[in-house]
Formats: C-alpha cells, structure tokens, sequence
C-alpha cells in the first residue's frame, strides 16, 4: 500500500505492507522501519485525547481510529500553524477559550435533574483534537474567529442550570464569534465525538437575542440598528 505525506510543501511517498490496520500504525511502522525523521503527534491510541487529529484526503481524522486505503495522502490539519510534518501548534484553543470565557464562574447549590445534566454531556465530551476548527472556511477570512470549538464549549456552560453567571459568556462572543458563523455545518461531521458546533451556535444566537444583542452585519444593514417607533412622517 501506498500513501503520501505532506512535508512542508511536498508530499513524500511510502510503501507499506501492512493491511486493515489504523494509520498510527502504519506511521508507527514508517518511522520505526523506514524514515526516522517522520514527526507526528499521539497519545492515548484510544481516541480519547484527540492528539492525533490529521487531515486524510481533504477531510479531519483520528489517525488512531483511522484505517488507510492505497493512494490515501495525509497532511496536517488546517488553520493551525505546523511545527513539523503532522505536528501543529495548538496555542490557537487555549487563546480561543480564553477569549470566550469557555469556563465556569461557579455553580449554584442545589438539586439538578438528570435531564439537566444528559443537556450539556455532549458539549462535555471534547477532545481538543481541533477538526471542527480545521474544517471551518471563516479562517480564511477571519484568523481571529473565535471558532467551534470554544464557542460550543461557551453554549455548555451558558446552559448548566447550575452555572451562576453566563450573560458575560454571552458578551465575549459577540466580536469574532456567533455571527462570523457561517452555519455551514463543516464542523459537525468531522467531530469524533458527534458534537455539532453548529447547533450549538445557533442556540447561542438566540440567547444572545433574548439578551437585546443582534447580528452587527444586519443591524449595519438597517442603518445602525432597528428602529419600530412612531416618529414623524
């Protein structure tokens, strides 16, 4: 089986015998066998720490639960800056959540409902592995969009029922936020954890117009904002 790395701007090819196993594997086999200078980034081998995120094809994978076919070319995922190879800098989500308050500023005491708690599991279960913010097209155009993956991670705590502040959270992804959003959906299927961001985004929106804020471009539109009042004709 063939398959094509890209290193830096070229694509190196490598011949493998090995069949119906994961791509970790299989890197594991061509850096230990064939070219030691091979550098890639891994973990759990589980698919649990999401370390080992990559691009297969044009589309995000864990290369730990991934299985290569012949001609498959792998590359490092998208709008993260590459260190070496398949390793990339991932600062980017630290400074994302950062920016979005993506934490907790306390919980109230008190009883919570099972179905309270099965509410926020899914937001729960990130793994950091980025695909979602490898997969969204508004990097092209906004390098400071905050991204899917902080602004999901923001929409599980702003429904914690037990969460005590979350209009803050709401405020912080205003600018560079939910309405940079396209709602195209990209991120959704990538997600090993079947988490879609888009959702989450859209419900962010709505609570953000439940607290008096509104799309900036459709308020531009009608002039600075919307305005229903009796004024003179």
């Amino acid at each position: 089986m063939e398959i094509k790395i890209l290193r830096g701007e070229e694509a190196q090819s490598y011949n493998v015998e090995l069949e119906g196993v994961t791509l970790l594997t299989v890197l594991n086999h061509i850096k230990t066998k064939i070219d030691s200078t091979l550098t890639y980034s891994h973990g759990c081998r589980s698919g649990v720490c999401g370390s080992c995120a990559v691009r297969v094809n044009g589309r995000e994978q864990l290369m730990c639960e991934y299985k290569p076919n012949e001609g498959d070319t792998i590359e490092p995922i998208r709008n993260a800056r590459t260190i070496r190879d398949l390793v990339v800098d991932s600062s980017h989500l630290e400074r994302f959540n950062t920016q979005a308050q993506a934490w907790t500023e306390g919980s109230r005491e008190g009883n919570v409902s099972e179905e309270e708690v099965s509410s926020i599991q899914t937001q729960s279960d990130c793994i950091l592995c980025s695909s979602c913010m490898s997969a969204c097209p508004v990097y092209a155009v906004n390098p400071d969009f905050i991204g899917p993956f902080a602004l999901t991670r923001v929409w599980r705590y702003v429904s914690d029922a037990r969460e005590i502040s979350s209009d803050a959270k709401i405020s912080a992804v205003q600018t560079n936020g939910i309405w940079d959003c396209t709602l195209c959906g990209e991120c959704v299927p990538v997600c090993p954890q079947n988490i879609a961001p888009a959702q989450d985004i859209q419900m962010l929106r709505t609570k953000s117009g439940m607290l008096g804020y509104q799309d900036p471009n459709m308020a531009s539109t009608f002039g600075g904002g919307l305005d229903f009042g009796s004024g003179s004709f």
